[in-house]
């Protein structure tokens, strides 16, 4: 039997403090969160809505020093970039807290100590990873190096972004420190970590036995780890940015931030109520549901859970965890180092007033159990056609009706015909869907049903057409718009989780109240009820913006793919193994003229040359014809290795080889005498 709970406590991933949000973070967390909040609230439910920003960590310290500053002056800055752009897109926490804080830094040090004077952790020493110049310890993540599997430049200590394949930094080729660019050596180092080996059998039974409905992709993850079996982790790191481990000896460590920052969901729990957090996190008649990414599920699924335990105290454990996976943008992964990215600020600024356009699609393309892809023509596709064309539409119609009509009020419903008695039984089976499509974390398929109740509104007035039975009926006509009136007041009210914005609007036009319990009722608005005067809820998107965003995004790509270009140029194949003077000595290398050229039929790279050796005059076919037209060949002094012994190709004798350098980029070029030569002369 499914336990009912007093009260809900939601928590956000702690979004990190070095740069904005994106769409992806919007799509992968926030979004989702917040309608579920808004719904709960909506149903009258107790509930907290937790989040913050996560401020530790060394790509914070490594940002400050590119630029020259504090660690502080970073995350102040992003915090506050941060948080602006959740209230600009409605999602409004009860407290967005910061893991710099004196509450933070007090609570997890004492979190700390609790689990340490327990004898909680054990202690390691061993050899990480050092800069010599820098003059710190490294992450996986700020070592990089040439990657052993696909070869190619900048792969990172735990992962190549080129191949995909998961690394360590002990199989990068020349590996070097991202913050100096010396050559990381091997230093030892002390450190605690959690156990989480011995976690692992109750882990087993508290997810895989006890919460099969959780959704597939954390479930599935959750099984790979611990079928992997648990191994112990650091709590702690060599770092001058963070918490300071509270202990002896510990000086220059601090707290390993994915220890710190699930911690900063209590912190912040406590610094909003001082005096009553505790029921919200030690006890049970209390619903813990973290809303993350899939890249948190192990730290939310298995280790903030297994430092609960060990912390004891009556700590709840989440009781779902609503993960989704990555959203892509145009096809390509969201990457911030590449800039390829929707920023949330920059879209508030670019689209004033839109904020619930791009929820509405976020939640419309949401990736909860895959990666899906969002593309600025499907955001501007779903908001004319289906915001305006449809959502938009009918209530504009509905409310412009009854002004032009019945002055504005709500006129009474006569005789009730099937199509109108059959439209609004439709309306409780959806708000059922919804109701059970928002409690299983099922977002997508929950606006779809919001989205069916406006299409019902819109086939229903398009069918009946009440501006034509205006003109010999109004008694049906004010029957038509008063079961459209009241269709407008569930839209108010089964969008509001999802736009927000617009429904608010909406209840403001009709004067009509916000409580869940109402939807699906066919007498919302009384007769003679006044509406206010109507507004658009949604306006058009024009190609133009579309424009301005692809040509930001083509900008980005073509210069990635020119920095990409240039950094494959630069790259120089390994050396060969070496030879002897001796087999130097029997290559004989000459200089000669090309003569003659011409395309080899049916092949796309080969050129036939007719060349002057100085010896003889010979025929030589060389795979050159999409670097070189024949008529750029005629008259070229070049290089060829003259005694190879000679190839048919095509039906073609070829005499020798041409001597061609290639860079890493593939590109071709002849090695040609700096000054005319003589033909035939050596070389060597």
């Amino acid at each position: 039997m499914e336990k009912k709970f007093k009260r809900t406590l939601v928590t956000c991933a702690l979004p990190y403090a070095n740069g904005p949000v994106h769409i992806g973070h919007l799509a992968g967390v926030y979004v989702p969160a917040d309608i579920y909040v808004r719904y709960l609230r909506m149903r009258g439910r107790e509930v907290l809505y937790v989040c913050g920003s996560d401020e530790h960590g060394v790509p914070i310290t490594i940002k400050a020093r590119q630029q020259g500053c504090t660690p502080q002056d970073i995350v102040d800055k992003y915090h506050n970039i941060i948080a602006d752009s959740f209230k600009g897109f409605g999602i409004n926490f009860d407290i967005y807290g910061r893991t710099s804080s004196e509450t933070h830094t007090k609570n997890a040090s004492e979190f700390f100590k609790k689990l340490y004077d327990e004898g909680k952790f054990i202690s390691k020493e061993s050899e990480q990873y050092y800069d010599p110049e820098a003059k710190t310890f490294l992450a996986d993540r700020y070592i990089v190096g040439t990657c052993p599997k696909c070869g190619a430049e900048g792969a990172y200590g735990d992962q190549c972004e080129k191949c995909g394949s998961t690394l360590s930094p002990e199989e990068l080729i020349n590996p070097k420190s991202k913050l100096s660019g010396a050559e990381p050596v091997k230093k030892k180092t002390t450190h605690w970590y959690l156990p989480l080996d011995k976690d692992e059998q109750w882990i087993r039974e508290w997810i895989l036995d006890g919460h099969k409905e959780w959704r597939s992709n954390v479930y599935g993850q959750v099984k790979s780890w611990l079928d992997g079996g648990l191994q112990p982790r650091a709590v702690t790191r060599d770092l001058d940015w963070g918490v300071p481990v509270p202990v002896e000896g510990a000086e220059g460590k601090v707290l390993y931030v994915w220890f710190d920052a699930p911690i900063g969901y209590i912190s912040n729990t406590r610094e909003l109520l001082p005096d009553d957090w505790e029921k919200w996190w030690k006890s049970e008649d209390t619903r813990l549901v973290h809303f993350i990414g899939k890249d948190n599920i192990v730290f939310h699924c298995i280790v903030f859970p297994a430092m609960l335990k060990a912390y004891g105290d009556g700590y709840i454990l989440p009781d779902n965890v609503p993960a989704n996976e990555f959203l892509n943008l145009e096809g390509d992964k969201i990457s911030t180092s590449r800039g390829w990215a929707v920023w949330a600020h920059e879209y508030l600024k670019d689209f004033p007033g839109k904020q619930d356009v791009l929820r509405y699609v976020l939640t419309a393309n949401a990736p909860e159990t895959k990666d899906n892809d969002f593309s600025w023509k499907d955001f501007q596709q779903r908001n004319n056609s289906e915001l305006v064309a449809i959502f938009g539409n009918f209530v504009n119609r509905a409310i412009v009706l009854t002004h032009k009509y019945f002055g504005g009020k709500v006129p009474s419903a006569g005789q009730m015909l099937d199509i109108d008695k059959e439209t609004l039984w439709q309306v409780p089976a959806l708000k059922e869907s919804m109701e059970k499509n928002i409690e299983n974390f099922k977002f997508r398929e929950a606006l779809k049903d919001a989205m069916s109740i406006a299409r019902l509104g819109n086939k229903y007035i398009s069918d009946t057409e009440p501006w034509k039975v205006a003109k010999t009926d109004m008694d049906r006509c004010a029957t038509i718009l008063n079961v459209s009136l009241q269709i407008c007041a569930d839209l108010a009210i089964a969008f509001e989780p999802f736009t927000p914005f617009a429904a608010q609007r909406l209840r403001k036009m009709l004067g009509s109240p916000l409580d869940w319990e109402i939807l699906g009722r066919p007498t919302i608005l009384p007769v003679g009820h006044v509406l206010a005067e109507p507004e658009l809820l949604f306006a058009k998107v024009e190609d133009a913006e579309i424009d301005v965003q692809l040509e930001r995004l083509a900008k980005i790509r073509a210069e990635r793919e020119a920095a990409a270009a240039a950094e494959a140029a630069r790259q120089v194949a390994p050396q060969k193994e070496e030879c002897s003077f001796e087999d130097f000595e029997k290559m004989d290398i000459r200089t000669a003229t090309v003569l003659e050229a011409e395309r080899v039929p049916k092949t796309d790279k080969l050129l036939k040359l007719t060349i002057d050796t100085g010896i003889d005059r010979r025929v030589i076919v060389s795979g050159i014809a999409e670097y070189y037209s024949p008529e750029e060949m005629v008259g070229k002094q070049i290089c060829i290795l003259a005694n190879l012994k000679p190839r048919v190709i095509k039906g073609i004798e070829s005499k020798g080889m041409i001597l061609m350098a290639k860079q890493g980029d593939g590109k071709m070029r002849f090695v040609t005498p700096q000054e005319p030569l003589t033909n035939g002369s050596q070389i060597g």
